[in-house]
This record gives structure tokens, C-alpha cells and sequence, in this order.
């Protein structure tokens, strides 16, 4: 089944296999013989048909390059699947297969950001932890996604420890999932905005999606993953990961996550962090003294001139 065309699918034509997933807005079930998931929403009533379909038309909207890397970063709405005028849900790909982990038991589950932000434990002791400049680099590479979806015009909401998948290769990546929970800034939502407890913005209701509630959930997970402390919050002190920063790092982070207590509007944006957590140092550019200007010598130009005739050739004889 291809979707890539964004038109519209009847839920009757949906071979449905497992249900592979459940939350408090919908259930995912696998498309039988397909790449491809199924999110039913469990209340069709709540659910604005319109906003899903402008996620949709997003992703139709953008340039191949800006599509492939919204693909890379998300398991964005790929097309409605509706039923006698109503929208049941939509179709999405599944996340990439490096973004899952096999337990001892042999059951595969999504690589969530819960396996990076708190300690490890024996129950998922087979998840492969990052060194600590993966680490770092997960940190990076999540608010480089964060920026990235913020340019392309968009707020996130619901950023938490369950949504977010990571994974270390081919290198340190990250991926978003609950996509129908992001919208277009100005637009509608397509549910009432999802809430995760320890992950909410303290000076707005947990309805609220802004870039600005962005910026304060960007603090959490940046802090988060370079500290392992996963209940912390900006106004609390944070502990790295050994080895993870360096110092000009070290002190570029913990500014920025103390700032992030601050009032809506003064909070760090993603580029600020990225530039906090890159391996680039900051060059302090110093003004270049102004050249001496040349001395003139005004006799040459004062003095008294001495004007000759100038002989015109006259036209050849």
C-alpha cells in the first residue's frame, strides 16, 4: 500500500494485523503484507479532521530534500483513513528498525528516550548505553531536530521521555513519534494537546502548545540526557555524565537550563543550544585597529605648476 500521494484511505480497505501499541488517544495496529501502521483514535468525535488533514498537506507541501528529512525525523501522517465522512485515524511508517531493542525475552520494543534519561536497570539491561560523547551528541542531535521542525514552522507540544526514540547507528540519532500531536503554528490541533506528568511547562496549563512551551520541554530533554537525572528541572542544579562536556559546554548548558526557569518569551531557543552542545568552541572576535593613515607630502600638490603646451600631431601629409 503506498500513501505517498496524501489522498485519503476508507478504513474498509485496511487489512489490519497485530495491535502493536495503545494509548490514552488511539490504538496502532500493523497493516498486513505493508510497511505501514494504522492509528485508530479511540474517540472519532474529538478528532478535527481538517487540522490531521493539514499535517497531511504539510508533508506534501515540502521540497523532496525537506520531505526525506521530515521522514528521517518523524512518523508524520501520511494520509487520513476515514469511513462515511468521518476520520478514524491515519496511516504513518514505522519507526526505523535501529530505533527498537530485543529483550532477553525476545520481544522488540521502541528504543524511547526513558532508556537514556534514567538509569540503567537490569530489565533493560540489553539496551546498548551510549559513551558519553554519544551522549552529548544524542543531546545535539535532538535539539537540531527540535530547531529544524521550529524553522519548518511547526510546535511540537508533547516532548517526553515516551515519544522520543534514539539510537547510536549509524550515529547518534533521534526520531519523534505522536506526530498528530504536533500543528502548524497558528493552526488547529487535532485532539486536545497531550500531557506527560514531569514534562509540563510550569507557567502554562498542560493544554497549551506554544514555541515557547517547546523551548522550556527542549531545556528538559537537553538537561536530561547529559545528566541522566530524569526528573530534574531549571530551576534545580545539574550533574553531567562524567565525560560528557567539556568545560566550555559544561558552563554553556547550565546557563541555558537556568535561564529556561524564566519567564515565557526569555527562554533559550534550540540554536542556542545547539551551539552550547556542538564541538565547535566560540571564537571571541576582537576589532581590528584601524590602519595608520599615509603621509601626504602637500608640497607636490600645493607647489607652483609648471604648465607646458601640449603639441597636437596634426593629419598626416
Amino acid at each position: 500500500m503506498s500513501a505517498e500521494d496524501g489522498a485519503d484511505v476508507a478504513r474498509s480497505s485496511l487489512a489490519l494485523g497485530e495491535r502493536i501499541g495503545s494509548g490514552g488517544q488511539g490504538d496502532v495496529h500493523a497493516i498486513t503484507g505493508g510497511p505501514l501502521l494504522f492509528k485508530e483514535y479511540k474517540d472519532p468525535s474529538k478528532v478535527n479532521g481538517a487540522a490531521l488533514a493539514d499535517l497531511v498537506g504539510f508533508r506534501q507541501g515540502l521540497g523532496q530534500a525537506d520531505r526525506s528529512r521530515l521522514d528521517t525525523l518523524a512518523a508524520w501522517p501520511l494520509c487520513r483513513v476515514v469511513e462515511s465522512g468521518r476520520t478514524l485515524g491515519f496511516l504513518m511508517r514505522r519507526a526505523p528498525a535501529r530505533m527498537t531493542w530485543r529483550t532477553a525475552t525476545g520481544v522488540t520494543k521502541l528504543l524511547e528516550l526513558q532508556y537514556l534519561i534514567r538509569p540503567s536497570k537490569a530489565a533493560w539491561q540489553d539496551v546498548v548505553q551510549p559513551t558519553p560523547e554519544q551522549r552529548r551528541a544524542l543531546a545535539l542531535a535532538c535539539v537540531e531536530a527540535i530547531g529544524w521542525l521550529h524553522d519548518a514552522g511547526l510546535v511540537i507540544g508533547d516532548i517526553s521521555q515516551a515519544n522520543v526514540l534514539w539510537s547510536l547507528s549509524p550515529e547518534p540519532s533521534v526520531h519523534f513519534l505522536d506526530c498528530d500531536g504536533f500543528r502548524q503554528v497558528g493552526r488547529a490541533a487535532v485532539q486536545a494537546q497531550a500531557a506527560t506528568p514531569d514534562w509540563n511547562d510550569p507557567l502554562a496549563p498542560s493544554t497549551d502548545a506554544t514555541v515557547d512551551t517547546d523551548a522550556y520541554k527542549t531545556a528538559l530533554v537537553a538537561g536530561r540526557i547529559v545528566s541522566q537525572q530524569p526528573y530534574v528541572i531549571p530551576s534545580q542544579d545539574l550533574h553531567f555524565v562524567p565525560g560528557c562536556l567539556n568545560g566550555r559546554q559544561s558552563d554553556g548548558v547550565r546557563r541555558l537550563f537556568a535561564q529556561a526557569a524564566g519567564e515565557r518569551g526569555t527562554r533559550p531557543r534550540p540554536s542556542e543550544w545547539q551551539t552550547a552542545l556542538s564541538n565547535r568552541g566560540v571564537i571571541t572576535l576582537t576589532a581590528a585597529a584601524p590602519r595608520a593613515r599615509p603621509a601626504i607630502d602637500h608640497t607636490v600638490l600645493d607647489g607652483a605648476r609648471n604648465r607646458t603646451p601640449i603639441r597636437l600631431r596634426g593629419p598626416a601629409q
